[in-house]
């Protein structure tokens, strides 16, 4: 990784010319033009050698230029963590529905969470002469992380794109990228809140994972919304089990055999509240009756649920939309800019207020 940083380093103060590419290869450069635009037919010998004295000096078309000889692609790359995610999914949507309307092809790749397919990805959509690269979704900030994401920024815009970063804050205010995101905290903040108001009190929050970008703003909201209503640093209680309803479930059952004094649980994201549900059922308890839920995203099943979830609306489709207009609207002020989107609460039946006797005092349901 290291080393993949300093080589690349020099492309992002001083562009490679398409001379120095032809001096390399030996030819012409008018055939290295004719190798790159890929539009005239070259001996495969020759073309091998342009390739390979392009990639030995980094070089990459400039992007404007080739869009005024026609040779430009109009394209949009999206990366995600995975495509089987609700969230995620609606936001590619949104960028493809965007770049659609616009005539833009929009290409998607996931990573499954690895750093080496990422950092591939983006180099091979940077070759491509992809205009925008949009990366998506809270993320752990370590430095691995703000290196890694600095490199992006510097190399596509060294090579005439744009590095636009959707659902998570720029690891550094001074690189090249264009921030969308929306207001995790302040969601956080309004469902925890709701659950105050239903008069709860031993609220927990399930789904924490420390370092997430997303995961650590929406447990600071829950935070701030109990200490506003007068509770001590203490009441707050969170598990950090992770996203995923298979994380939801394993987490719910095992607090419901070593903590009986909660009575709402505030889940990470939607899927996390979805197992949570079911772990609640097959312990013989009752949501809303015997213990409150909230989840977050309102993913299109939400209202699915059994009963149908309290959740946060998050603006996934929008954001998707806004990372593309915004970057295509300003591109010269685009970079570096911050725009963040809001949240609001969708209430439905999946919250009440507590009973009044705890709950291993009233062991009558059916199991």
């Amino acid at each position: 990784m290291g080393n993949d940083m300093a080589e690349a380093e020099p492309t992002a103060k001083r562009r490679v010319t398409i001379r120095e590419v032809a001096e390399r290869a030996g030819v012409s450069m008018a055939t290295v033009s004719r190798v790159l635009s890929g539009n005239h037919p070259v001996p495969a010998s020759t073309r091998a050698r342009v390739l390979r004295a392009s990639r030995d000096l980094d070089y990459v078309a400039n992007a404007h230029a080739r869009a005024l000889v026609g040779g430009g692609r109009k394209m949009v790359a999206v990366v995600l963590r995975q495509v089987t995610s609700p969230f995620y999914a609606q936001v590619a949507e949104g960028v493809e529905a965007e770049a659609a309307s616009r005539g833009w092809l929009c290409l998607v790749g996931t990573t499954g969470g690895d750093p080496q397919r990422e950092l591939e990805f983006v180099q091979l959509m940077r070759e491509e002469g992809a205009r925008l690269v949009i990366l998506v979704g809270g993320v752990v900030e370590d430095d691995a992380y703000r290196e890694r994401v600095a490199h992006y920024a510097q190399a596509l815009d060294s090579a005439g794109a744009r590095l636009v970063l959707c659902g998570r804050p720029a690891p550094d205010p001074d690189i090249p990228a264009l921030v969308v995101e929306f207001d995790n905290e302040a969601g956080a903040h309004a469902i925890t809140g709701h659950l105050l108001s239903a008069g709860h009190r031993g609220i927990v929050f399930l789904g924490g994972l420390p370092g997430n970008t997303a995961l650590d703003a929406r447990v600071a909201g829950y935070r701030a919304a109990l200490a506003e209503h007068g509770l001590p640093p203490e009441a707050a209680h969170v598990v950090d089990c992770g996203l995923g309803r298979a994380a939801g479930h394993r987490a719910m059952a095992q607090l419901l055999k070593e903590t009986p004094d909660f009575t709402a649980v505030f889940a990470g994201d939607d899927m996390v509240a979805a197992g949570a549900l079911r772990a609640i059922t097959e312990a013989g308890l009752r949501v809303p009756d015997d213990i409150s839920v909230v989840g977050y995203n309102d993913i299109p099943l939400a209202e699915d649920f059994n009963p149908p979830l309290t959740t946060v609306r998050t603006p996934a489709e929008e954001l998707g939309r806004a990372a593309v207009r915004i970057a295509l609207r300003d591109p010269e002020h685009a970079a570096g800019a911050h725009h963040l989107l809001g949240t609001h609460i969708v209430v439905r039946d999946s919250v009440q207020p507590p009973p009044q006797a705890p709950r291993d005092a009233a062991p009558d349901h059916p199991h």
